[in-house]
């Protein structure tokens, strides 16, 4: 199953502008005008609007709030910390900005554990001390139908470590790297990469070089998408961070910001509603400081039900 049936989102207590994270993240700016108590207040009516639309659209969504302490100005976009797997296996990942290192929860998991089989935690955490990180599915975009995981490396996405995760959930990885409109590398490939079942969307062009663009198009050729090309201007718009869910009734949703629907030429929408709903969220406040949109804020779930003795994890 390519889309999930459960996610899970983090409210953004104490949501701020990361200077942590700024060096790498280059889709951050602040807010001319706005006090801390102002944006707090804009950051929670998004994500609690956010939450409501995809509700009313019958998903299954966990809500947690993050703590006041320790300060994680980032908790809204949980699915950098861990990936969970439909074998009821659970990673967790290692964070290159030290203030993101404490949204990985073990009260998360164990909230988890009492509505899903949670077989194998493998903490994944202690390539911090090297310097060696990688993102979840900021980092790894995963075409779970095909066993493919694409990585566009960076200062937050550790080759190495994403070969061996890749290896780890039997994948094949396909790497690369991608850069923004000043040359810079794109942070998280999940900013200019979205994989559904029957479509990718991804920005061609972020890919310079030629051997490695090749390889992502006939990647996805090769299993059957239909590749919608976006621009780079299109990404500076989060219209790359984009994800396929799975109601309990009803067609696949595609969720995506309100400003990277807006980027999407009226063709594109079009073609993408060929195969599903799009669902767009208005989160300015939240993508403008946070740097990440829509999908960053959704951890999918694709754990299997809760049996009998569930939650006696076994971690590695």
């Amino acid at each position: 199953m390519q889309a999930a049936r459960t996610v899970f989102l983090v409210r953004p207590t104490r949501f701020t502008f990361n200077v942590e994270t700024a060096q790498s993240n280059h889709f951050q700016r602040f807010m001319a005008g706005l006090d801390e108590a102002a944006i707090q207040a804009r950051a929670f009516a998004e994500f609690d609007a956010a939450v409501a639309t995809l509700r009313a659209r019958q998903m299954r969504v966990l809500v947690f709030e993050a703590p006041a302490e320790p300060h994680t100005p980032d908790a809204v976009f949980p699915n950098n910390w861990g990936t969970f797997h439909p074998d009821g296996r659970v990673l967790l990942y290692p964070m290159c900005a030290p203030n993101r290192r404490p949204e990985r929860r073990p009260d998360i998991l164990e909230t988890l554990g009492q509505h899903f089989t949670i077989r194998e935690v493998t903490d994944l955490s202690s390539h911090e001390q090297a310097g060696r990180f990688l993102e979840g599915t900021g980092s790894i975009i995963f075409d779970h139908v095909h066993r493919l995981a694409y990585a566009g490396l960076s200062a937050r996405t550790d080759e190495g470590l994403f070969r061996e995760v890749a290896a780890k959930l039997g994948y094949e990885p396909v790497a690369f790297r991608a850069y923004d409109a000043g040359g810079r590398e794109i942070y998280h490939t999940n900013v200019m990469m979205c994989v559904g079942a029957r479509f990718a969307v991804v920005c061609l062009e972020s890919i310079a070089s030629p051997t490695e663009r090749a390889a992502v198009v006939e990647s996805l050729t090769r299993t059957g998408h239909e590749i919608v090309p976006i621009t780079l201007a299109q990404v500076a718009c989060f219209a790359g961070n984009m994800l396929t869910l799975q109601p309990s009734a009803g067609p696949e949703l595609l969720v995506l910001s309100q400003s990277a629907y807006d980027a999407l030429r009226p063709e594109e929408r079009r073609l993408l509603a060929q195969y599903a709903e799009l669902v767009p969220l208005a989160i300015p406040t939240i993508e403008t400081i946070g740097g990440g949109s829509a999908r960053c804020m959704l951890a999918e779930v694709f754990l299997p039900a809760a049996e009998a003795g569930a939650g006696q994890e076994q971690w590695s």
